[in-house]
């Protein structure tokens, strides 16, 4: 029997069969039922479903999860009760007010975050699977395909697009999401990224936007820019429908609301992010000249750095390696840390795909440790696994956090930039002394061990449906 119809029928069969059922709809994850008599609906048989994520009640209506192939479940649904078949609703259109608490505040960010990303998997996948051909393929590794060569080239820039453009793949799911528009989110994401601004990198000749100076920057692959100038853009839009007669809205409402974000977007949202990695890498550098704790800073880089990529902050620890690089010829203290950090992933990955027992999840997470681990491309575990449950970034950050502390404690350096987070990367401890690359090496298996564990002990709920 088909997945999505097994799904549909015990799903209805648990809800009271289709004559207690008086409406159903559906939004991005979940099924929605109206029921007539709510006392029928068997909450423990709903989440022992294979494919069901669990059960909720929302203003009056009962929320079975499902994940992303909830539309065809919902077909099926129809299909089988004889219901008509509704609109998709946005997400959180009825959910209930809740009490402001830092902790809501942050589930809800994370839930933003997940929300926007996690339809991006697909393409993160695509894309990942073309980077780690020209990563295996290439002179780094088997040398079958010539760096100069066009099908070299070809894999290059299509596996780079997929994480180039990424602000306008998010700017257009973010917006679903949130509740602006998507082609405006869409703009947004591209205005970020576009050559002209972004060739203005380190030039002399100062920008403005209305008479605010912007320092450019790229913004390219990065996530909470875009996620909070749609953020911002979903309010703007909702004033403006307010003030503009209807007449006029479909052309003012667009125009007004991206004349209004730009200094918003290149002034606030931007850099941000910016701002909070420039505080956070001066204050780490800062504690490094304490003797001491100079071995906690490179344990915290090697912790925190995936989440710096998340959010792009990472850019100012980039600049400070290169200025060591330049300075010194090595580096002890960001790029072993980064270098444990991008193999914490894996570690994470590795844990995950040993605790999940869903045959579809174990299949994405094991592509997931692939491309991670021989590709070095980390985003579709970070997002596919990490954001998607939460608790995995634990064992991550537990991971890079030891790796990173033992290269601390031994006094590995970094002799070469090696631009890529597969396990290749820890051939820039090589060039040194002889033992260096040794305990370059132990510290990379100590990060991917620990992270493994940590995430396999900790990373999911009890009665997480996926390692069932």
């Amino acid at each position: 029997m088909d997945k999505n119809l097994r799904i549909a029928e015990e799903v209805l069969a648990a809800v009271g069969s289709k004559d207690n059922v008086t409406f159903v709809t559906h939004c991005i994850t979940r099924l929605r039922f109206n029921l007539k008599d709510e006392s029928v609906l068997n909450e423990e048989v709903i989440k022992k479903i294979d494919g069901v994520m669990g059960v909720t009640k929302s203003a009056g209506q009962y929320h079975v999860i499902i994940g992303q192939n909830v539309p065809k479940v919902y077909a099926n649904v129809c299909q089988i009760g004889g219901f008509t078949a509704e609109k998709s609703v946005e997400e959180n259109l009825d959910a209930p007010k809740e009490k402001l608490t830092i902790k809501g505040v942050g589930a809800k960010v994370l839930d933003a975050l997940a929300g926007s990303v996690t339809p991006l998997i697909p393409l993160m996948m695509a894309a990942s699977m073309f980077k780690m051909l020209v990563a295996v393929l290439g002179p780094s590794m088997l040398n079958v395909l010539a760096a100069d060569s066009s099908l070299y080239v070809l894999f290059t820039f299509v596996g780079d697009a997929g994480f180039y453009f990424f602000p306008i793949y998010l700017g257009y799911t973010a917006s679903k999401k949130i509740g602006a528009n998507p082609m405006l989110g869409m703009l947004l994401g591209g205005i970020l990224i576009h050559p002209t601004f972004i060739g203005m990198m380190g030039s002399e000749v100062p920008f403005d936007v209305y008479g605010i100076t912007v320092t450019p920057t790229s913004y390219a692959s990065t996530v909470l820019p875009i996620v909070l100038s749609v953020w911002v853009l979903s309010y703007v839009e909702k004033l403006l429908k307010k003030i503009i007669p209807d007449m006029l809205s479909t052309v003012f409402v667009p125009f007004i609301s991206v004349l209004v974000m730009l200094p918003i977007m290149f002034c606030v949202c931007g850099p941000i992010g910016g701002w909070i990695g420039t505080a956070l890498c001066n204050g780490l550098l800062a504690l490094g000249n304490i003797p001491v704790l100079g071995l906690l800073v490179v344990a915290l880089i090697g912790g925190l750095w995936e989440f710096l990529v998340m959010t792009g902050m990472h850019q100012v620890f980039i600049t400070n390696m290169i200025i060591i690089f330049t300075s010194n010829g090595f580096d002890g203290i960001v790029s072993p840390g980064a270098t444990c950090a991008s193999l914490a992933v894996s570690g994470m990955l590795l844990g995950a795909l040993l605790r999940i027992k869903d045959k579809d999840e174990r299949s994405l997470t094991m592509s997931y440790l692939v491309s991670a681990f021989v590709g070095g491309i980390t985003e579709p575990g970070l997002y596919g696994t990490g954001l998607k449950f939460k608790k995995p970034y634990i064992g991550m950050f537990c991971g890079g956090f030891v790796g990173a502390l033992y290269c601390a404690i031994m006094g590995v350096e970094s002799y070469a930039m090696v631009p890529v987070a597969s396990f290749l990367a820890l051939t820039g401890f090589a060039g040194g002394p002889a033992g260096n690359f040794m305990h370059g090496i132990i510290a990379g298996v100590i990060t991917i061990v620990v992270s493994a564990v940590v995430t396999y002990f900790t990373g999911f709920d009890k009665d997480e449906p996926a390692c069932k």
